[in-house]
């Protein structure tokens, strides 16, 4: 960080240096007191006396280190009150010809090394089967993702209370669990990482279409999902899979300013200002996805993310969306529903037929669907709506929207469904 920068706003600094290293972090303390809560508890204290001390002292050069210094400082001092407490309770068991015990104080002051596995090995930890999907993501938010309870809560449209109900239920799981805070290897770690990205995938979803609430999207959410994604490439940068992820998150997340108009109202992919999306994050991307390709050139096998991510470049490489391949991009979905079947990527596989062969390919795509194939998701009558609109079927139309804007728990997602409902009825008169 800039020294200007710090020197003036200290307490800038320290949040800058907590979002930074906080992984880090908590990563080596849990590999030295194989304790997560405690890990959290002592870098917490840490973030607490650099929000006291830098202020007046000054930012330190390597506040990383600071921070890492003053953690095992308080670990010290945690751990030599409970051997003083150990002493005393096996003298008082002594003196009443009961056993004593000994246990070895973990060695705060050993060298950290092997930071980088240590937070590979706190994702997988944060990712732990024995948690629910949605514990993972708080989670990995929370001890990865270095937030605060306030903004996971803010996030995922819950009380800040709820939410660290959530976090302290998970770890106390993984406590229960007796989760080792060591890499899987073989199968395990496969689909362990598999785990991990998909809870990555869906705290940028998440952020990128809100699920509910006022706001189409809640951007700290998909920052914070691309953030995580390109960690994870740097922690596994031989996975064409988690390369594919990343490619995939920054690619839709270039989008992001596009998504709404001046006055906030949702504007789809087709009718974006493209000189509005991120070319950093296109060129992060399309990076990404070209290291994925050269390491799938040697036989490793891709899955969804790859497949996903190769489609998202298909628009990241149409100048306007006129030049969108959508040929190419019904390909890519073909393969994709063999490779990882499913009824989300069937119904965007009939928007692809749809503007690659046109409307009523891709209603014969959808067709094939069950209808309680996604619940109540507004997904299918969305898309239906969409399909019959490009068929001249308004009507239909009209009927399809207003069920889907019936479905959706999202505000802005809904005044959008409603407007194209009331559209196509317009046109029938």
């Amino acid at each position: 960080m800039p020294a200007e920068t710090s020197a003036a706003d200290p307490t800038a600094a320290v949040h800058a240096a907590w979002r930074a290293e906080s992984a880090r972090l908590v990563g080596a303390l849990t590999r030295m007191t194989r304790d997560v809560d405690l890990a959290e508890d002592l870098a917490q204290d840490a973030l607490v006396a650099a929000l006291e001390q830098w202020p007046t002292a000054g930012v330190p050069d390597n506040p990383g280190a600071w921070l890492m210094t003053t953690a095992k400082r308080r670990g010290v001092d945690h751990f030599r009150r409970a051997d003083t407490l150990r002493r005393k309770v096996a003298a008082l068991a002594h003196e009443r010809g009961g056993p004593g015990e000994e246990v070895a104080m973990p060695d705060l002051d050993a060298q950290v090394d092997h930071i980088e596995d240590d937070v590979l090995r706190l994702i997988f930890l944060s990712c732990h089967p024995s948690l629910s999907a949605e514990s993972r993501a708080a989670l990995t938010l929370r001890l990865v993702g270095g937030l605060t309870t306030a903004e996971i809560a803010r996030g995922f449209l819950t009380t800040e209370s709820a939410m660290g109900q959530r976090i302290s239920r998970a770890k106390r799981t993984l406590a229960e669990a007796s989760a080792e805070f060591e890499l899987p290897v073989g199968a395990e770690r496969v689909a362990r990482l598999d785990d991990v990205m998909a809870v990555i995938y869906l705290i940028f979803n998440e952020g990128y279409a809100a699920t509910s609430g006022p706001d189409w999207m809640r951007p700290e959410l998909a920052v914070e999902g691309m953030r995580l994604a390109r960690m994870l490439a740097d922690l596994a940068p031989d996975e064409p899979e988690v390369l594919g992820l990343q490619a995939l998150l920054e690619i839709q997340g270039s989008r992001m300013a596009a998504r709404l108009s001046e006055s906030g109202e949702p504007i789809l992919l087709e009718a974006q200002d493209r000189r509005r999306w991120d070319p950093l994050l296109i060129r992060r991307g399309l990076a990404a996805l070209g290291r994925a390709e050269e390491i799938a050139a040697t036989g490793v096998a891709v899955g969804r993310y790859f497949l996903q991510a190769s489609i998202a470049a298909q628009h990241a490489l149409a100048a306007r969306a006129d030049d969108t391949n959508w040929r190419r991009i019904a390909a890519l979905y073909d393969v994709l529903a063999s490779a990882a079947p499913g009824p989300v990527v069937e119904v965007n596989r009939a928007v692809a037929h749809g503007r690659a062969f046109g409307s009523f390919a891709g209603l014969q795509v959808l067709s094939a669907l069950a209808p309680d194939a996604l619940g109540d998701s507004p997904l299918v009558p969305s898309v239906r709506g969409d399909l019959l609109e490009r068929a001249g079927d308004h009507a239909e139309a009209a009927e399809a929207f207003t069920e889907a804007a019936r479905r959706t728990r999202n505000e802005s997602e809904r005044a959008l469904l409603l407007r194209r409902a009331e559209e196509n009825s317009g046109r029938l008169s």
